[in-house]
């Protein structure tokens, strides 16, 4: 039996599928409220912070994800996060069960450099120092030796559903309510963006490949990364818009933060959109040459699709 822990998110209910596609139906989900993603989804509400909770929605199981998401709070991740993780991790211990970390980049530099898995981490504000934190956990658990551990690591997404990122928020969605796009501190650098379901397929081959264990994995992107002004020109062309937009200045995000605390907790985040984010996922591809990525035309193209059949 296969577990994912924290089942209700995008990257979860897309691992559930792929899981159940390709992999196994015999799935188990937890979170507080879970929902049945496949029909064979056994369901088992769980509160992550309580260890008992946690090991007992872990019996049973052979591989378990760690998919857990918190709102952005700075307090909820340095009071929750880490009590999450060490008792997911303790269940899976106890079980003897393989474990797959999903994790972000929030511990790495803000700067230009290319992330590879070698990069230190260099954690920018809270919210960085609290994910640093858990990676480091993760890692001393896998240097253990005691049950086999990966990380798949991720950037920024961009998806379907409920994918929940700056890009989805500020540029896709006010595409599709008919808005201009706007766009987080400047235009001209190069992002990295993940589609949320090659991240979820990604960790599914990860978690079902018993040599990528012991390892730090990055999940793989698409190579061509576009500036956001290309990325809002391509996703107006893909959503029959105008292609106009509007760029919010660094400044201008740092004052809404005097009166929108939504807003304050994502400034520590904002050098991230001052320069290039390149992140790296040769390894991955080199592992797994038959996995295709999904460009970023046939992800809007799926995503305007998704918004036609509603």
């Amino acid at each position: 039996m296969q577990t994912i822990l924290g089942a209700n998110g995008q990257i979860a209910m897309e691992l559930a599928r792929e899981l159940h596609r390709n992999y196994t139906s015999d799935l188990r989900l937890v979170s507080r409220t879970p929902r049945k993603v496949n029909d064979t989804d056994g369901l088992v509400s769980a509160n992550l912070l309580t260890a008992q909770q946690t090991a007992e929605a872990v019996k049973g199981s052979s591989v378990v994800y760690f998919t857990a998401g918190l709102p952005p709070d700075t307090q909820l991740w340095e009071t929750q996060f880490p009590i999450m993780l060490k008792n997911a991790l303790d269940a899976a211990r106890a079980e003897r069960a393989k474990f797959a970390y999903f994790d972000n980049t929030y511990m790495y530099p803000q700067d230009a450099r290319l992330q590879t898995e070698a990069t230190p981490f260099a954690p920018v504000g809270r919210k960085g120092r609290v994910r640093a934190a858990m990676a480091t956990m993760v890692l001393e658990e896998m240097a253990r030796g005691e049950i086999p551990v990966l990380i798949g690591r991720a950037p920024e997404f961009y998806g379907p559903g409920k994918t929940q990122s700056f890009t989805n928020a500020l540029a896709i969605e006010n595409l599709e309510a008919g808005k201009k796009p706007r766009v987080p501190v400047r235009d001209d650098t190069r992002r990295t963006l993940i589609w949320t379901p090659d991240a979820s397929r990604a960790l599914a081959a990860l978690g079902n490949t018993p040599d990528a264990f012991g390892q730090t994995w990055h999940l793989p992107c698409d190579d061509n990364r576009l500036t956001y002004k290309q990325f809002v020109a391509m996703a107006s062309d893909v959503f029959g818009r105008d292609g106009s937009y509007t760029v919010i200045g660094k400044w201008a995000m740092t004052a809404a933060g005097l009166f929108s605390k939504p807003v304050r907790e994502i400034r520590e985040l904002l050098p991230r959109y001052e320069q290039d984010n390149l992140f790296d996922s040769t390894k991955f591809k080199r592992r797994f040459p038959e996995f295709r990525v999904t460009t970023y035309r046939e992800g809007l193209e799926l995503i305007r699709r998704e918004w036609a059949a509603r």
